[in-house]
Protein backbone atom coordinates (compact mmCIF):
# COMPACT_ATOMS: atom_id res chain seq x y z
CA UNK A 1 0.00 0.00 0.00
CA UNK A 2 1.54 3.25 -1.15
CA UNK A 3 -0.14 6.39 0.78
CA UNK A 4 0.88 9.48 -1.30
CA UNK A 5 -1.25 13.15 0.12
CA UNK A 6 -1.16 16.05 -1.64
CA UNK A 7 -2.41 19.80 -1.37
CA UNK A 8 -4.33 19.79 -4.31
CA UNK A 9 -2.59 22.04 -7.61
CA UNK A 10 -3.88 20.56 -10.32
CA UNK A 11 -7.70 21.05 -11.82
CA UNK A 12 -7.36 16.93 -12.01
CA UNK A 13 -6.32 16.83 -8.09
CA UNK A 14 -9.27 19.03 -6.71
CA UNK A 15 -11.67 17.16 -8.90
CA UNK A 16 -10.34 13.83 -7.31
CA UNK A 17 -10.73 15.39 -4.27
CA UNK A 18 -14.58 16.65 -4.82
CA UNK A 19 -14.83 12.75 -6.25
CA UNK A 20 -13.97 11.42 -2.34
CA UNK A 21 -16.29 14.00 -1.18
CA UNK A 22 -19.27 13.35 -3.07
CA UNK A 23 -18.87 9.40 -3.05
CA UNK A 24 -18.73 9.38 0.92
CA UNK A 25 -21.49 12.99 1.36
CA UNK A 26 -23.87 12.79 -1.63
CA UNK A 27 -23.68 8.75 -2.42
CA UNK A 28 -23.26 7.49 0.93
CA UNK A 29 -24.33 9.85 3.35
CA UNK A 30 -27.69 10.85 1.36
CA UNK A 31 -26.38 15.19 1.79
CA UNK A 32 -28.00 16.85 -1.50
CA UNK A 33 -24.49 18.23 -3.54
CA UNK A 34 -25.90 21.58 -3.69
CA UNK A 35 -25.33 21.49 0.15
CA UNK A 36 -21.64 19.60 -0.09
CA UNK A 37 -19.96 21.57 -3.02
CA UNK A 38 -20.15 25.11 -1.87
CA UNK A 39 -18.66 28.66 -2.08
CA UNK A 40 -15.50 28.24 0.43
CA UNK A 41 -14.00 25.47 -2.57
CA UNK A 42 -13.52 28.37 -5.12
CA UNK A 43 -10.71 29.35 -2.68
CA UNK A 44 -10.17 26.49 0.12
CA UNK A 45 -6.82 24.59 0.13
CA UNK A 46 -7.69 21.17 -0.84
CA UNK A 47 -6.35 18.09 -0.11
CA UNK A 48 -6.09 14.74 -1.82
CA UNK A 49 -4.99 11.19 -0.61
CA UNK A 50 -4.10 8.33 -3.06
CA UNK A 51 -3.81 5.15 -2.45
CA UNK A 52 -2.11 3.38 -5.43
CA UNK A 53 -2.75 6.28 -7.60
CA UNK A 54 -6.00 5.93 -6.73
CA UNK A 55 -8.12 8.62 -4.39
CA UNK A 56 -9.23 8.18 -1.67
CA UNK A 57 -9.50 10.83 1.56
CA UNK A 58 -9.64 14.74 0.87
CA UNK A 59 -10.20 17.89 2.72
CA UNK A 60 -9.90 21.36 2.69
CA UNK A 61 -8.55 24.37 4.54
CA UNK A 62 -10.26 27.55 4.46
CA UNK A 63 -7.95 30.36 5.70
CA UNK A 64 -10.56 32.80 7.94
CA UNK A 65 -9.74 35.91 9.78
CA UNK A 66 -6.90 34.83 12.15
CA UNK A 67 -7.92 30.37 12.04
CA UNK A 68 -7.85 27.57 9.63
CA UNK A 69 -11.01 25.85 9.26
CA UNK A 70 -10.64 22.34 8.45
CA UNK A 71 -13.57 21.18 6.76
CA UNK A 72 -15.10 18.09 4.40
CA UNK A 73 -13.05 15.66 5.81
CA UNK A 74 -13.60 12.31 3.87
CA UNK A 75 -12.48 8.87 3.88
CA UNK A 76 -13.63 6.41 1.25
CA UNK A 77 -15.80 3.63 3.50
CA UNK A 78 -13.47 0.74 2.86
CA UNK A 79 -10.29 2.35 3.67
CA UNK A 80 -11.60 4.00 6.84
CA UNK A 81 -9.40 2.89 9.90
CA UNK A 82 -6.02 3.08 8.38
CA UNK A 83 -4.62 6.36 9.25
CA UNK A 84 -5.12 8.11 5.98
CA UNK A 85 -7.41 10.33 7.45
CA UNK A 86 -4.88 11.32 9.96
CA UNK A 87 -2.48 12.19 7.02
CA UNK A 88 -4.51 14.22 4.98
CA UNK A 89 -5.56 16.13 8.48
CA UNK A 90 -2.02 16.47 9.51
CA UNK A 91 -1.41 17.93 6.06
CA UNK A 92 -3.59 20.54 6.28
CA UNK A 93 -2.63 22.10 9.31
CA UNK A 94 1.02 22.10 8.17
CA UNK A 95 -0.53 23.78 5.18
CA UNK A 96 -1.65 26.54 7.85
CA UNK A 97 0.87 26.44 10.40
CA UNK A 98 3.13 27.52 7.20
CA UNK A 99 0.44 30.25 6.78
CA UNK A 100 1.12 31.51 10.12
CA UNK A 101 -2.30 29.86 11.19
CA UNK A 102 -2.29 28.40 14.82
CA UNK A 103 -5.97 27.58 15.85
CA UNK A 104 -7.95 25.16 13.47
CA UNK A 105 -11.65 25.14 14.30
CA UNK A 106 -13.99 22.44 12.34
CA UNK A 107 -17.24 21.10 12.36
CA UNK A 108 -17.13 17.30 13.17
CA UNK A 109 -19.87 14.99 12.73
CA UNK A 110 -20.51 13.22 15.88
CA UNK A 111 -19.77 9.82 14.91
CA UNK A 112 -16.27 11.33 13.75
CA UNK A 113 -15.46 12.90 17.59
CA UNK A 114 -13.29 9.73 18.58
CA UNK A 115 -10.90 10.98 15.39
CA UNK A 116 -10.58 14.50 16.07
CA UNK A 117 -10.40 13.61 20.08
CA UNK A 118 -7.07 11.04 18.87
CA UNK A 119 -5.89 14.26 16.72
CA UNK A 120 -5.32 17.23 19.41
CA UNK A 121 -9.05 18.51 18.74
CA UNK A 122 -11.05 19.60 21.71
CA UNK A 123 -15.08 20.37 21.98
CA UNK A 124 -15.83 23.70 21.69
CA UNK A 125 -19.76 23.74 22.15
CA UNK A 126 -22.76 21.77 22.09
CA UNK A 127 -23.65 19.18 19.80
CA UNK A 128 -26.15 20.45 17.02
CA UNK A 129 -27.72 19.39 13.79
CA UNK A 130 -26.02 20.20 10.34
CA UNK A 131 -27.72 19.08 7.47
CA UNK A 132 -29.72 16.38 9.49
CA UNK A 133 -26.33 15.06 11.22
CA UNK A 134 -25.27 15.26 14.76
CA UNK A 135 -22.07 17.55 14.59
CA UNK A 136 -19.46 19.28 17.34
CA UNK A 137 -17.65 22.25 16.87
CA UNK A 138 -13.98 21.36 17.06
CA UNK A 139 -11.06 23.56 17.95
CA UNK A 140 -7.23 22.61 18.23
CA UNK A 141 -4.29 25.06 19.22
CA UNK A 142 -0.66 24.92 18.05
CA UNK A 143 1.95 25.95 19.59
CA UNK A 144 3.75 29.16 18.93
Amino acid sequence: MSIDVRLASTPAEREDAFRVRIAVFVDEQRIPREEELDDLDETAIHCVAYEDGEPVAAGRLAVMNGYGKIGRMAVLQDRRGNGIGALALAALEREGARRGLRCFRLSAQLSARGFYDREGYAPAGDVYDEVGIPHIAMEKLLAP
